[in-house]
């Protein structure tokens, strides 16, 4: 397992600042959210992106793309639209919005890019057409540019657990996307003990979202505030033969970024340590 960071946790500073924090706290990887601060993919030039590409290159870290912008496609109105809305147009700029992405992600010599389904505001009938038609397009357009598609179940969302994951990927058959398993968001929908949700879904693991969180809340806790067991977890993982990105997600700790960051590379190194032993 490679242990990387994600760069909406640090959104209070330049990329390339962030970047060299990633590098300099000893990450292999980076979890890159492109957005207004970070490689906007709607005004980015090329010029800059090949930009970060070397710097990538000679901080010798790994990158993988996330796509959970809050409000780069509606100033008013966070993460909208999504692959739920019924809007032909807004559906239309969500999907071009993971085409770029899955662009940058290929000029940054990225292989994963996780993406959601978005929130259900208005159930109905046409619900699990208009997901299954999203998350095949979505697939599709990643695949072109050369990367993995992978998916995550997010609270709140119209697929929010792994159970739910897996009848979306039987549905799909095989145009669907692998998984993006966030370990939080197994303590926020229980299904039940966590380290065998790793278990059963390991076959199809691309990425991997850490960070602490209590049981049955939604939020993005620093380790040590919350009720995730990361030895247990991370030796899940190890056991589950899982050896790609294990990305720490604090997107609402930017305002003590580098301290945060420090802080999870020593629970990280710990728990390795224990692991090797």
């Amino acid at each position: 397992m490679r242990a990387g960071y994600h760069t909406s946790g640090l959104q209070n500073h330049r990329l390339e600042e962030a970047l060299r924090l990633v590098a300099d706290a000893g990450y292999a990887v980076v979890a890159l959210t492109p957005d207004v601060m970070h490689l906007d993919p709607f005004r980015a030039t090329a010029a800059e992106v090949a930009a970060i590409g070397t710097l990538l290159h000679r901080l010798r870290l790994g990158v993988v793309i996330e796509t959970g912008a809050r409000y780069l496609l509606d100033p008013a109105c966070k993460h909208e639209p999504t692959l739920m809305t019924r809007d032909p147009a807004a559906r239309a700029l969500r999907l071009d919005h993971y085409r770029r992405c899955a662009r940058i992600g290929a000029d940054l010599g990225a292989q994963v890019l996780s993406f959601w389904s978005g929130i259900d505001r208005t159930p109905g009938p046409d619900s699990r057409t208009c997901l299954d038609e999203g998350v095949a397009a979505t697939c599709e357009v990643v695949r072109a540019a050369g990367l993995v598609p992978a998916f995550e179940p997010e609270p709140g969302m119209a697929v929010e657990t792994v159970a739910a994951y897996r009848e979306l990927c039987l549905r799909l058959g095989a145009a669907a996307p692998a998984l993006t398993l966030d370990i939080g968001h197994l303590y926020a929908v229980w299904e039940g003990e966590p380290v065998h949700a790793i278990g059963a879904c390991a076959d199809r693991l691309a990425q991997v979202h850490l960070e602490d969180m209590r049981r049955g809340v939604h939020e993005h806790l620093v380790p040590g505030e919350g009720d995730v067991d990361f030895d247990a977890v991370l030796t899940a993982l190890n056991k589950a033969g899982y050896g790609g990105p294990v990305c720490f997600e604090l997107s609402r700790s930017s305002h003590r970024g580098p301290e945060v960051l420090r802080h999870c590379k020593a629970v990280w190194d710990r728990v390795a340590t224990d692991l090797a032993r």
